[in-house]
């Protein structure tokens, strides 16, 4: 396996670096689509406030890595996966 497919499937797994991570997953996909939304904002002429896309896009972080906290003590762990 490649270092470059290797690097994104441990981006997108949890502790043990096997299981797939909804959370991760979807994290990813909240912060493409933000991106998306604003490129096609300012596409259509909208005007940039980069305050509030500075505030928007924080917040889009904030919440992806508090929804990972959250279930941090449920994920598997290496020596789980071992047995």
């Amino acid at each position: 396996m490649s270092k470059f497919i290797q690097m994104i499937l441990h981006t997108f797994t949890g502790k043990d670096n096997t299981t797939l991570d909804i959370g991760r997953i979807l994290w990813f996909q909240g912060v493409v689509f933000y991106f998306g939304l604003s490129a096609y904002d300012i596409y259509r002429g909208a005007a940039f406030d980069p305050t509030g896309w500075g505030t928007g896009f924080g917040l889009v972080l904030a919440g992806g890595g508090a929804a990972l906290a959250l279930k941090s003590k449920t994920e598997p762990t290496d020596t789980e996966n071992k047995e």
